[in-house]
């Protein structure tokens, strides 16, 4: 039997079912090692990278492989996880380094049309990592692209910091200029726009202004919650929209909030409403996975998936991640080392160390307030019960005690009634995955953190 083929069908089946981000974050690098006929059963052996991985799809996913194998081998398929490297993986990273084919994105002359439109070359669709908290908006964009100035119109896309808002806005120019060199697009934050208008009212240039906005074919604005309050920006503004859009060219704006909230004029809400409004939730675990492969690679960093799960797990978006593959990049341009599990640590280790310092309770004080506002008792909230209404509350506990306090995973175990590090590792994994989509979830944690 061909265990690859096989595989591979396996894999078809299980993408179907789980988000791409969870794919490529558990399954992308798994594989057959090997597979033994009996009389009524198969018995698989599954290869996965890392013991984190082998651990989170054996708890998470096992009855999902099981079923996609037995429906392939027609015969039910008995399961064993193990900790192997695919031997075909370098083979493949040695054929992904070598282009196949010319690519017209990374010349000189479509490098020089992004900067013209002030769009950033690695802000595109390719680089974008989808999951479940970002796939509305991303589809919405990806129509855009597709037929701009027609699918929606405006888009306008809201959410928190480092979501990837402004991202997925530039993509959407970034795929109009790759079809057409010659379309007028242009990028610009809010404060931009304002500033524009303020100099052209000063210097008497505003003709010159009017004609920089209004004869665009795309106009992407960053941030337009900043020109609130600014009745020059917004009257101005109005007209460039009416302008844009009545012939025939495209506005996606981003903001930290949905218009109906924002203190813009009423008939610029209006027209914002008139679009496709679409919201960003902040990442969860898996797409925090995916977005660290995606900045590693372009940072050219090799890490391996062990160091991606450290980092995404203890960075709260995607700017934090960022940050802390710089300073790996640092540390071995400078040091001329290699990434380590003890480098990638201590690189961690210094940013939670940041929020320790902000903290202003100790850890036992902050078990009792946990205690308090879910209003469980102490000994209750550390015991063995695994009741929802109690094991939520102690994964609060344990996410807060790790993420805001920076505690070793040992000791946070230890604190929370004496338990594993892998127990603590999937309270935080489980926390950062419900704040992305439950609101209730959000809101505890919002006041936890306010009253530590």
């Amino acid at each position: 039997m061909d265990t690859k083929e096989i595989w591979k069908e396996a894999l078809e089946i299980i993408k179907v079912s789980v988000s791409p981000a969870i794919f490529k974050t558990w399954f992308s690098q798994t594989h057959v090692s090997k597979l033994e006929e009996l009389s009524q059963r198969f018995i698989a052996e599954i290869g996965c990278p890392t013991s984190f991985t082998k651990n989170q799809i054996e708890t998470r996913y096992f009855g999902l492989v099981q079923d996609s194998l037995n429906k392939i081998l027609g015969k039910r398929c008995d399961l064993l996880f193990i900790v192997k490297e695919n031997p075909d993986r370098l083979i493949q990273k040695e054929d992904s380094e070598t282009p196949l084919f010319f690519d017209e994105t990374k010349s000189e002359g479509f490098i020089e049309v992004l900067k013209r439109a002030r769009v950033r070359p690695l802000f595109n669709f390719e680089n974008f990592a989808v999951s479940g908290s970002n796939q509305m908006a991303h589809a919405a964009a990806e129509a855009v692209a597709g037929s701009p100035g027609t699918a929606y119109n405006p888009l306008f896309i809201w959410g928190g910091v480092g979501v990837g808002k402004t991202h997925l806005m530039q993509a959407v120019g970034f795929e109009i200029l790759k079809k057409n060199n010659n379309a007028k697009v242009l990028a610009c934050t809010a404060e931009d726009f304002t500033n524009d208008i303020v100099e052209g009212i000063r210097s008497k240039t505003t003709s010159e202004v009017r004609k920089k906005y209004r004869k665009l074919d795309a106009l992407l604005i960053d941030d337009i919650q900043f020109i609130a309050g600014k009745d020059a920006a917004q009257e101005e503004f109005f007209h460039t929209f009416n302008a844009v859009t009545s012939a025939g060219g495209q506005i996606i704006l981003t903001a930290d909030r949905p218009p109906s909230e924002s203190k813009l004029e009423d008939r610029l809400r209006s027209r914002f409403e008139a679009g496709l409004i679409v919201d960003i939730a902040p990442p969860d675990f898996e797409l925090k996975c995916a977005i660290a492969q995606i900045k590693a690679k372009e940072k050219g960093l090799n890490l391996e998936m062990e160091h991606i799960q450290m980092i995404a797990g203890n960075a709260n978006g995607a700017r934090k991640i960022e940050g802390y593959l710089i300073q790996l990049l640092t540390q071995t341009n400078v040091k001329k080392i290699e990434i380590t599990t003890e480098l990638v640590e201590s690189v961690i280790g210094k940013g939670l160390e940041t929020n320790l310092q902000k903290s202003k309770k100790s850890p036992i004080e902050v078990v009792d307030f946990v205690s308090r506002y879910y209003q469980i008792g102490k000994r209750i909230l550390l015991g063995d019960s695994r009741a929802r209404p109690i094991a939520r509350p102690r994964q609060m506990l344990m996410y807060i005690l790790r993420t805001e306090l920076g505690i070793p995973l040992t000791e946070v175990g230890r604190l929370v009634g004496g338990r594993d590090h892998t127990t603590v590792m999937h309270a935080v994994e489980k926390i950062t995955q419900l704040a992305s989509d439950n609101v209730q979830v959000r809101e505890d944690m919002s006041r936890i953190k306010l009253g530590i």
